[in-house]
């Protein structure tokens, strides 16, 4: 998302392409495409009337991981074998043959566009192995600056039926690196098909990985601003940084933001009384400490997730004008994500390094918490550390990134026991959010994973030492789920590029969507070729109404269903 290397999550990315599914073959002659390469899921975008009441039964689903291997995208190639760096921003180094010019002519010149991509990478041994490969770019005609991956342009060919991208960016730890794309068909509209090519530098060594790609605007052409009764009822722009989560509470919604292009993040403070008209009150950053990514309150305190000192405590007795207090620990040497505060427990996710810990503190006096534990996991369930966190019924559901998802009885805090795990099968699985609730007897998990691909997975956590998924929900292959609010049989769900999403899961193994808002526009301010744009923090206070934070748009509140 942002300043990634300081959240963790490049990082985590970076460790997650370690890990891959070998097939044989050479990188120079991928499988050719699948008749079913390109296809989305059927029930994305579409509403659907009421669950029938659950009995509780259910089937075992087979779990395929969040990315799957859909076969090649496109007959386009880059041939280059062994190539220099730069060679890679060579066109004359894709073979088109098989292209079709006359489709990629009619491109619109502009747009952002996600894409699922499929890599190659050469094994010692002369295969390969297929990974996950991702392709974003964001193209403007009206004078803005091109980017691929996040990078500047430094080539734009989008004329006389030719499509060709490169960027060239240079970076003081990673190296330098090449991307190229080079488009092929467009099977329908608002679609781009095509190859490209990864090349990466150090003074030690040089890669290049080549894949095929599947591109699509990343807003949603043909749907509906918004289905279901939804209604956009106020949007207040948030000036500091990129919006990442909201807190609603004694009238104030709380807006914490983390740094990003250049921009500073902080807090936002709206009066929200009135949630038709929102009134600013005010907006906080402390000097080399901005990256806020969550947010919680209890009381007079407002909990505010710092990567630099953990817990920024506020004073919010005054609720238009905090006050900062303190920070926890208090060493100034946390990297802390997210918040969750459950009765007089305040829980933090300590992830300063790849196993990390979840931090625990009495907040039962909300100003002045005491640290009462410390919980770490088993390396092998805590790679990349506790992202997010529910707390239900005396247990605690661990969303731990790469790690998996983790049940915890925290009942007793002298005595934390380790229930159970959930681990992603295939390639890169990321356990981010979860929200967990009781239906027909059973307790149910409605969790989330991130990065393209991630969706919905409904599972049944009721013994936690034999979780299994009996439902899911996904949306497009290229968006990524993010955090999701269960009130009731209704799961609230802040889905990046997909907007605000509604699912009835009266039925938990067959959630169906019956409402919708789009809120991601190619033509919102700082949009970006990022998968981690659009609708990212989301609450249902129980006012009536639904607020949810988008990292260009700011904070928009709806009517609640």
């Amino acid at each position: 998302m942002t300043s990634p290397l300081r959240s963790g999550r490049a990082l985590l990315s970076a460790l997650g392409l370690l890990l891959s599914v070998a097939t044989t073959g050479c990188d120079e002659d991928p499988p050719p495409p699948v008749s079913d390469a390109g296809q989305q899921p059927t029930d994305a975008g579409t509403d659907a009337g009421p669950s029938e009441p659950w009995d509780g039964g259910y089937t075992v689903l087979e779990d395929p991981g969040d990315w799957v291997d859909r076969g090649a995208f496109s007959e386009c190639r880059f041939t280059a074998t062994n190539p220099t760096f730069e060679e890679c921003a060579d066109p004359a180094n894709f073979d088109i043959s098989s292209c079709n010019p006359d489709q990629l002519a009619a491109v619109e010149p502009h747009g952002a566009y996600m894409a699922d991509g499929r890599a190659a990478r050469r094994l010692a041994d002369g295969g390969t192995s297929i990974i996950p490969g991702g392709v974003g770019f964001h193209l403007f005609s009206d004078g803005g600056t091109d980017t691929l991956m996040g990078m500047p342009l430094t080539t734009r060919m989008t004329d006389g039926g030719r499509f060709f991208l490169s960027a060239r960016q240079a970076h003081p730890i990673l190296g330098e690196r090449i991307y190229s794309v080079a488009g092929c068909e467009t099977p329908r509209p608002g679609f781009i098909t095509g190859c490209y090519v990864n090349c990466r530098q150090t003074s030690q060594f040089s890669t290049w990985t080549p894949g095929t790609f599947e591109a699509e605007r990343a807003e949603r052409r043909g749907e509906a601003e918004a289905s279901g009764g939804l209604q956009l009822v106020s949007e207040s722009v948030v000036e500091l940084g990129t919006p990442a989560d909201v807190y609603v509470t004694r009238g104030h919604a709380y807006v914490v933001s983390i740094n990003w292009r250049g921009r500073v993040g902080g807090l936002t403070v709206f009066d929200v009384s009135d949630p038709a008209h929102p009134l600013f009150k005010t907006s906080i950053s402390l000097p080399g400490d901005s990256y806020w990514n969550g947010v919680w309150s209890k009381g007079d305190a407002l909990y505010v997730a710092s990567s630099t000192t953990g817990v920024s405590v506020f004073d919010i007795s005054e609720p238009g004008a905090p006050e900062f207090v303190m920070s926890l620990p208090g060493n100034g040497l946390a990297n802390v994500h997210t918040v969750l505060v459950d009765g007089d427990r305040l829980y933090a996710s300590d992830i300063t390094d790849l196993v990390g810990s979840t931090r625990v503190y009495d907040v039962s006096t909300p100003l002045a918490p005491v640290l009462r534990q410390v919980i770490t996991l088993p390396e092998m369930y805590s790679l990349g550390g506790p992202h997010d966190f529910f707390a239900y019924e005396g247990r605690l559901y661990i969303s731990n990134a790469l790690g998996g998802y983790s049940v915890v009885d925290v009942s007793d805090l002298e005595n934390v026991q380790h229930l159970g795990q959930y681990t992603y099968p295939g390639f890169g699985g990321f356990a981010h959010h979860s929200a967990v609730g009781t239906f027909a007897g059973r307790t149910i998990a409605f969790e989330g994973g991130e990065f393209p691909g991630s969706h919905l997975r409904v599972l049944e956590v009721s013994d936690p030492a034999n979780i299994v998924k009996i439902g899911e929900f996904r949306m497009r292959y290229s968006t990524s789920i993010h955090n999701l609010i269960l009130k009731g049989h209704r799961l609230y769900v802040a889905w990046y590029h997909e907007g605000l999403r509604v699912l009835d899961v009266a039925n938990p193994t067959q959630p169906r969507q019956v409402a919708h808002f789009n809120t991601f526009r190619d033509s919102d301010p700082n949009r970006g070729d990022s998968p981690f744009e659009g609708a990212i923090g989301i609450r249902v206070p129980g006012d009536g109404y639904v607020y949810l934070v988008d990292t260009s748009r700011g904070l928009l509140i709806f009517n609640e269903l």
